[in-house]
């Protein structure tokens, strides 16, 4: 009876750890419980069946755990959970067929680097090199590259 419990303990220390590792990310309940689990099937084999019991449960759920592991890996489950899509959008993709260099426009949000704005009708992400620039700031197209559109503060 005391084997079938470790063998019980062990094989859901295992489940749990593949789902730690490849499922939930991070170290979360199932990390935890792949431990508790692993850690009381030594401490029961250690207590039930001795010293030897304990260092042949250690030894093979160490070797359980790495097959487990390698198996995973190698197995056609782990590509039916990840993702297989590929972002092709870009930012700005196509508009800025209709903003051209020098046009003006306004701040919508605040400028910290990026933000957004509006520019001949449009509301667009931008681009800026000076730094921040505030909601409502008029500002000007200055250098359009790779759909970025790098604009400034409009000089009055």
């Amino acid at each position: 009876m005391e084997i079938f419990i470790i063998a019980i303990l062990i094989i859901v220390a295992i489940i749990f750890m593949l789902i730690e590792l490849f499922v939930i990310p991070g170290i979360s309940f199932a990390g935890f419980a792949a431990f508790g689990c692993i850690f009381y099937a030594i401490y029961y084999a250690f207590v039930n069946i001795g010293v030897a019991g304990g260092i042949i449960t250690m030894i093979i759920s160490a070797i359980l755990c790495t097959i487990a592991l390698i198996w995973f890996m190698k197995s056609k489950t782990l590509d039916k959970l990840a993702l297989k899509k590929n972002i092709t959008s870009k930012v700005n993709e196509g508009i800025d067929r209709g903003v051209k260099v020098g046009d003006t426009g306004i701040c919508i949000t605040r400028l910290a680097q990026i933000g957004n704005a509006e520019i001949n009708g449009k509301i667009i992400e931008v681009k800026t090199l000076e730094g921040l620039l505030d909601e409502k700031t008029p500002i000007v197209v200055t250098r359009i590259s790779d759909n970025i559109i790098f604009v400034e503060k409009q000089k009055q």
